[in-house]
């Protein structure tokens, strides 16, 4: 049985909260939109531009304000500290970075090229760190901010053909930690979401029936998770309510060590 989609409470109202990777139909625009449905100022970033545009659409028909939208892809450097310099332009402060840019693919280690290594390590893990840097940068100097990055089960549980993106997303947990622990004195929190299997029509589309059945027998309510199941978890960690909690990898799923 599929759960009700839950009604706001206000847990962000004013906080000015950039979400990465927002377009399409996954966990990221269901961040964004849950963001803005609990007050959230929301600001959205995508590489793909057309995506992106029809993103900040669909959050404007359903707040009544047309959010930012900065096209940025997460693997240049030039684009991540335009998109910060945007969001300082318009907003002055930022509040909130949920990173959720990444990239997967499968293939076994045997069979894998360095670019498809790269390619994964580059967004996943490193584009993590360039946001992150960024906004700890900014954060730092106004003395309070939170962090939310995306990693992954697969961080903690074997799954073949998965190596780079188990490495880059376990990179993620382990750069949460370190940075909560550099940030804390500053007034900054950092902490992760580990998802499982959240199914959208993107994912469906480029996975076999016989893989999401298979992962699908591993969660404990033997269904997927909506994206919006993740985004709540994301936006309690951006909240006060986690005022305390700081570099924490909370699974959303039954599979953690």
């Amino acid at each position: 049985m599929r759960p009700l989609y839950p009604r706001a409470h206000g847990l962000l109202d004013g906080k000015v909260t950039l979400v990465t990777a927002a377009a399409g139909a996954g966990i990221g625009y269901a961040t964004a939109r849950r963001c803005a449905e609990e007050g959230a100022v929301v600001v959205v970033s995508d590489r793909h531009e057309r995506r992106l545009g029809e993103a900040a659409e669909a959050l404007a028909e359903l707040t009544g304000v047309k959010p930012l939208a900065v096209p940025c892809d997460v693997t240049s450097q030039e684009q991540v500290d335009g998109l910060f310099e945007a969001v300082e332009r318009r907003h002055g402060r930022l509040d909130v970075l949920v990173n959720n840019a990444g990239l997967g693919g499968t293939v076994e280690l045997a069979a894998m090229t360095d670019e498809q290594w790269h390619a994964v390590i580059d967004v996943t893990l490193t584009g993590t760190m360039r946001c992150t840097r960024a906004a700890l940068r900014r954060m730092s100097a106004q003395g309070s901010g939170v962090i939310v990055n995306n990693a992954s089960v697969v961080g903690w549980r074997a799954q073949r053909g998965q190596a780079h993106y188990a490495a880059a997303k376990a990179g993620v947990m382990a750069l949460t930690r370190c940075v909560a622990m550099e940030a804390a004195g500053d007034g900054v929190r950092v902490n992760a979401v580990a998802p499982s299997l959240a199914v959208h029509p993107f994912l469906a589309k480029v996975t076999s029936e016989e893989v999401l059945a298979e992962l699908t027998a591993r969660e404990a309510f033997g269904r997927s998770a909506e994206p919006w199941e993740v985004a709540n978890v994301i936006v309690f960690l951006a909240s006060d309510y986690a005022s305390y909690m700081t570099g924490e990898v909370v699974s959303v799923s039954s599979q953690h060590p």
